[in-house]
This record gives structure tokens, sequence and C-alpha cells, in this order.
């Protein structure tokens, strides 16, 4: 899995890229929870749910289904995300997708369960660029920094220049000082 702050990057881009007009604050908030939600799964580790198990370790909490039932949840409270129904269900729905896309780019796990409930079958992208993040215990390590420094090669800089162009273009169309 890529580190919890590169999931997080995705939105939080996002909302640099689409400006507060698109994606009110709250709503980006809501788009990190939701990239970095999946990985709660780890729990399953402490109450004995083996990795390889449908609810366990990139199971069912990083399917397509899951990414979905959190964007209905968030089109439920637009109004407290200060965004139209439909701008909550699709950004969150995304922002939570997001996070088993980037796990399917990581070079280490047993894969992603993307289309869990019709198959437990494990799925990674063709492209295994990203080091796998290891866990807390261990990430304070020199392997640590290697995974720092892939996500920082094959995520944050892309991303980040795609975000920054995307702002600096929606300011230049609108004026210098709009956000």
């Amino acid at each position: 899995m890529p580190t919890i702050l590169t999931h997080a990057l995705i939105p939080l881009a996002a909302g640099v890229a689409l400006g507060r007009k698109r994606l009110p604050p709250r709503l980006v908030v809501a788009g990190v929870i939701a990239a970095m939600l999946p990985d709660a799964d780890v729990v399953a580790f402490k109450v004995g749910i083996e990795y390889a198990h449908a609810l366990g370790h990139r199971g069912a909490s990083h399917s397509l289904v899951f990414a979905l039932a959190c964007g209905a949840l968030a089109a439920g409270g637009a109004r407290r995300l200060r965004a139209p129904a439909f701008t909550a269900f699709l950004f969150i729905a995304l922002s939570a997708a997001s996070h088993p896309l980037l796990d399917m780019l990581t070079d280490g796990g047993l894969g992603v369960a993307l289309y869990w409930p019709w198959s437990d079958a494990r799925h990674f992208a063709p492209w295994r660029v990203i080091e796998v993040s290891p866990f807390v215990n261990r990430f304070f390590s020199a392997r640590g920094v290697e995974v720092l420094l892939s996500e920082l090669r094959w995520v944050w800089v892309p991303v980040g220049v795609m975000a920054g162009l995307a702002a600096w273009r929606r300011r230049r169309a609108m004026g210098v000082g709009a956000t």
C-alpha cells in the first residue's frame, strides 16, 4: 500500500486543481478521509481475520462497492459538506476509489479485491511501480525512506504538477485573484 499521506494527496490535489467554489473545503476534508478510510481494515489483523479473507486487508473495503457506498453516504450529508448531492457523491466515491487504484500500483501484498462482493479475486495494475509501504511499526526505517522516494517519483510529483497546472489555468481564466 502507498502511505496514508499519498492516499490523502489525491483529493487534496483535486481541491487545489478545481478550487473552493467547485469543491468546498469541507468536501475536500471528507474526500481525504474517504481516501484513507479503506486502510481501517488493518483492524482485521487485531481480531484474527487473515489478510486474504474478504474482510481482510485490501479486501471489501478496497472495492468499488465500498467507494460507491461512501459516495452515497456523502450524498446524504451533502448539505453538511456544503456541496450539491451529486458533487458530494461523485467526489467522495472517486476519493475512496483512488485508494485501491493506488494500491494496485504497488509491488507487494496480495492485490486488491476491487470487484468484491462479486469476486474475491485480488488484482494488481499492469504497472507495479510504487514500493509497497511497510506497516507503521517498520515505517521509520531505510525501507520507509525508499517507499517515500518511490511515491514522490510516481505519485506526488506527477499529481502535484497536474494540480498546479490546473489551478494555474483556472486562475488565469478567471482572473489572478480567483479561487
